[in-house]
This record gives C-alpha cells, sequence and structure tokens, in this order.
C-alpha cells in the first residue's frame, strides 16, 4: 500500500523543467488565477474573512505523515480543502472512500480530470466544489485539514458538533489549540497531527468538571 501512495505522490513532486517550460507555465497559471478570480472569487466573498484560507499544497512528507497516522482506519473521509487533492487520491489508494471539499472551481476541476484519467471510480474518490462550513460532516469516520492556524479553533467547535465519537481527525502542521493529539508525526512544517473524536470530548469533559 505504501508503495503505491509513494507513486502517487511523486506525481506531484516537483521537477526542474528547461527555463522556457517554467516560462510558459507561469503565463498559464497567471491565466488561470485571472479567470479564477472572476469566477470564483463572488463566492469566497461569501465565506466569513477569518475563514478563508490561502492554497497551500502540502509536502510529500506532510502527506505520508497523513497517511501514517491513518494506518489502520478505514470508512469515509472528508479531506477539508483538497486543493489539487493529493491527499485524496493517497487516501484512496489506502482503501478509504474520499471526498474532497474545495471552494476553489479551477482546483476541483483539476482533481476531478485527474481522477477521471487515473481510472478511479466515485465509490473511491469525489471531488465536490461545495464550503465544508457549510455542509453536515456526521457521515464521515475519518477527516484531514490541513487549513490555517485562525480557523482551527473554529473547525474544533464544527467538528465536536458534528463528528461520532469513533472518528479520527487529522491535521497538518497546525494543531488543534485545545486538543489533546493523540499521535503525531514527522516535525517542523510536515508534522501531523492525529486526534480521536471520543478522547478529546472526554478530556474536554474532565476539564469542565474540573473547572466547577
Amino acid at each position: 500500500m505504501e508503495d503505491s501512495i509513494e507513486m502517487i505522490l511523486q506525481e506531484f513532486s516537483p521537477t526542474h523543467p528547461h527555463p522556457v517550460v517554467s516560462a510558459c507555465t507561469g503565463v498559464l497559471l497567471s491565466g488561470l488565477y485571472g479567470l479564477w478570480s472572476l469566477f470564483v472569487m463572488p463566492g469566497f466573498r461569501k465565506v466569513p474573512w477569518k475563514l478563508k484560507v490561502p492554497y497551500l499544497p502540502s509536502s510529500k512528507a506532510q502527506t505520508m505523515n497523513a497517511m501514517k497516522l491513518l494506518e489502520g482506519r478505514t470508512g469515509r473521509l472528508a479531506d477539508l480543502g483538497s486543493g489539487d487533492g493529493r491527499l485524496v487520491f493517497a487516501a484512496s489508494a489506502a482503501g478509504f472512500q474520499c471526498t474532497g471539499f474545495e471552494i476553489n472551481s479551477i482546483l476541483v476541476t483539476y482533481s476531478r480530470n485527474k481522477a477521471y484519467w487515473s481510472g478511479l471510480s466515485p465509490s473511491q474518490a469525489v471531488f465536490v466544489n461545495k464550503d465544508f462550513w457549510k455542509t453536515d460532516l456526521s457521515s464521515f469516520q475519518n477527516v484531514t485539514a490541513f487549513l490555517a492556524p485562525q480557523v482551527m479553533e473554529v473547525l474544533e467547535e464544527k467538528l465536536l458538533q458534528e463528528l461520532p465519537d469513533d472518528a479520527h481527525v487529522i491535521a497538518c502542521r497546525f494543531p488543534f489549540p485545545n486538543w489533546p493529539p493523540q499521535a503525531s508525526e514527522g516535525s517542523g512544517l510536515d508534522e501531523t497531527f492525529a486526534y480521536k473524536v471520543r478522547t478529546v470530548r472526554e478530556h474536554l469533559r474532565k476539564q469542565s468538571r474540573a473547572r466547577v
């Protein structure tokens, strides 16, 4: 399984193309950003400012760390802010039924096309152009998130309200400020943190009783 995940992530690894190729890629990405600004920004503005998170792709090491923390887990997985889909592709290779939530329609289109050409069925991986803040996540047993520090405390509240007791949550780079991690992998910018929702709820209940 790890070998197949490695192969998938290798496709996302940076290479050193010819300068002309780099220049053409820059022009293309600039054009795509212009299109994104025209067609996606109206929807993006509907997201409260404090919940907005810029796109930053996870590294190969970070994705591998997340997959290590998901070992032994099964079921449905939600990737919050799936970007170019690399974590979804890795998790689907490990047997999860994945849903990637992403509000950038260009990234969603890219991910859907890659899934199609990779031969992934919708039962393995699906990418939705939806705001996960407005989506009920109660049907997911696993959640992964690589967001930004300023939204992690707000995300804590949402996940505690919606996720089942047996759910696991993986936070990449930025931990939840009020949750005790069950385990972690890696270090520095590639560190990832694992949380058991049942353990988090018990911890918070104990804290609440201690304050009374």
